[in-house]
């Protein structure tokens, strides 16, 4: 199907993405009735944008009625609420590992699930330990002391800047929160090499 030309119809899941106002699946007064608040903002007087808005969807200039579509070279995570991707996305940083598996994953839920939201952030953790071990495969590891800023609350006043601030009850977490994976790395490590050489001392 050429969603380049085409004429959509507004049943179609590709009507969601034009400039048309796709219908509303209850009128006014059935949404008004049973939602309280509704449609405050119908009155365009009641509206900040008025009396500058204007709904003209030609003038973008675009030529088409729905863009032509990025194609795919690999399936692309998309929310659950839409019927595609996006006609254009991002391929600079595809899901790639163990986190790339946990957002796949995440997308499996609604993005108003708490599910979906608490998956992606644990990618995010389980990304940033990839990277780091990656990087003790390279030439330039990761250095715990300069990158966190452990050197700096030495070396750039840390305790003195902190004096007077609102979130002084929040700064106790920061040691735990830069620290703990590093020292509990280094634990596991610790615990690898003398499990190894135990059993090779046998």
């Amino acid at each position: 199907m050429d969603l380049h030309l085409a004429d959509l119809d507004p049943d179609d899941p590709a009507y969601t993405y034009t400039a048309d106002k796709p219908p509303l699946p209850e009128t006014p007064e059935q949404l008004r009735a049973r939602i309280p608040g509704w449609g405050v903002d119908l009155d365009p007087a009641d509206r900040p944008s008025f009396p500058r808005e204007r709904f003209d969807p030609d003038l973008n200039g675009a030529h088409w009625r729905f863009p032509e579509r990025q194609v795919q070279r690999y399936p692309r995570e998309h929310s659950i609420e839409h019927a595609f991707v996006t006609p254009v996305f991002g391929t600079s940083a595809p899901p790639s590992g163990l986190s790339g598996v946990v957002r796949r994953y995440a997308y499996r839920y609604s993005e108003g699930r708490n599910a979906h939201w608490l998956l992606l952030i644990a990618a995010d953790r389980v990304n940033a330990l990839e990277a780091t071990l990656a990087s003790f495969a390279g030439r330039h590891p990761d250095d715990p002391v300069t990158e966190t800023g452990v050197r700096s609350e030495f070396t750039h006043h840390g305790l003195r800047s902190r004096r007077g601030r609102v979130d002084a009850r929040h700064q106790v977490l920061d040691p735990v929160v830069v620290a703990a994976p590093w020292v509990a790395g280094g634990l596991l490590g610790y615990r690898v090499v003398r499990a190894a050489v135990r059993r090779r001392a046998r």
